[in-house]
């Protein structure tokens, strides 16, 4: 979502310079976490997370993590004046390659923690076992559905959806009800209409061509293979990232593309009203609700840390209370804690789905390249 709010933050400087799974192995549908709905917190400014000067005993925390991460400034300052450290945040690239570089350094571990496995990447994480369990108290609170690592290794800090975003406007314009299910979108009237990323090069990419498989299963007589070659045979357009797809060939984002359908995320409206400066009473866009991925993002100690307590109490910190408010106005997910505060513009513009497309995170580690593979063959050759 960080390149969501990119993208939004600079359309919004310009508006103010202007003035103006069934059959196969690979199914489950989740229902929303208990805790989507919450009272309206008050939201300090944004701010991405800096490293501040370091205290008199010059105790450094290393936290690393993919490109998108972000937190308001002063809720770190608040962690480091609480502990009396300072708090680095090493952002490594995205999250399959910030993992990566953690996998590979193990023998001479980077950081302390890390932040930002999500449940696409949650076995081959496990298995490359550079994480410490730790059973924080926070636990006891959250939905069973985030939390997806029974040795507590890894433990759930936010979750979202990946969906389709239609364009208000321009299905008004041509008569057209929204699709309700990913099966719609195979349909005449959807033709020539919808614009997917690569799974091979995009998170949401990856995201949606998962939900296929765990919708339309792998075996049967209808698999998520069949599903692929419909949508080519409507004309699905094919990007290789989520800029391209939702500024440049999406019909109801700033880049006013031609197409009215984009795979992109259940808090793309919301982002859309609160990074317009006023200027939208409402979203543009909506969210086709049936056929979204659930996406869990998870944190972990890493071992080798030399202040492993240290590392633990930051955990504890993800989990408190001010950050899990601090989170959906900076990376535009939800909070994992029931009860927690939530702004204002989730609260009138943003849709869970009552229930979600996932697959088991072993089977997406032990399938990943093939089903890619597999992809690539049918919709790009």
């Amino acid at each position: 979502m960080r390149r969501l709010i990119i993208s939004l933050l600079i359309l919004g400087s310009l508006l103010t310079a202007c003035g103006g799974q069934t059959g196969g192995g690979a199914t489950s549908a989740t229902s929303a976490p208990a805790d989507a709905t919450a009272a309206v917190p008050t939201m300090a400014a944004s701010a991405t997370a800096q490293t501040t000067p370091a205290p008199a005993s010059g105790q450094k925390l290393v936290v690393m993590t993919h490109d998108s991460f972000s937190a308001s400034a002063e809720v770190i300052k608040a962690f480091e004046q609480q502990e009396g450290v300072t708090v680095e945040i090493l952002a490594s690239g995205d999250a399959g390659a910030a993992l990566n570089k953690a996998i590979l350094s193990k023998d001479n571990p980077l950081a302390d923690v890390f932040f930002g496995v999500d449940n696409t990447f949650l076995s081959r994480a496990l298995k490359a076992d550079i994480f410490e369990p730790y059973a924080a108290p926070a636990l006891q609170e959250i939905s069973a559905t985030l939390k997806l690592d029974p040795s507590n290794r890894l433990l759930p800090i936010d979750y979202g959806y990946v969906s389709i975003n239609y364009d208000k406007a321009a299905l008004a314009q041509q008569n057209l009800a929204p699709p309700q299910t990913l099966a719609d979108l195979t349909k005449p009237e959807w033709k020539s209409k919808l614009v997917v990323e690569n799974p091979a090069t995009s998170s949401p990419g990856l995201a949606f061509m998962l939900a296929t498989i765990g919708q339309f299963g792998t075996s049967g007589s209808y698999t998520w293979s069949d599903y692929w070659q419909d949508l080519r045979k409507n004309d699905v357009l094919v990007t290789e990232g989520w800029e391209d797809a939702y500024n440049n060939q999406f019909s109801g984002s700033s880049g006013k593309g031609p197409r009215p359908l984009v795979v992109s995320y259940a808090s793309s409206p919301p982002a859309e009203v609160f990074y317009s400066n006023g200027k939208l009473k409402e979203p543009p866009t909506g969210v086709m609700l049936g056929g979204s991925f659930l996406q869990v993002e998870f944190a972990g100690v890493l071992k080798g840390t030399q202040q492993r307590a240290l590392a633990e109490r930051f955990i504890d910190f993800l989990l408190s209370k001010r950050f899990q408010e601090d989170m959906p106005l900076q990376m535009f997910v939800y909070p994992v804690l029931p009860d927690t505060a939530l702004p204002d513009v989730f609260k009138q513009f943003a849709q869970l789905p009552s229930q979600s497309v996932s697959v088991p995170p072993d089977q997406i580690d032990q399938n990943r390249d093939q089903w890619i593979d597999t992809w690539t063959k049918l919709v790009l050759h």
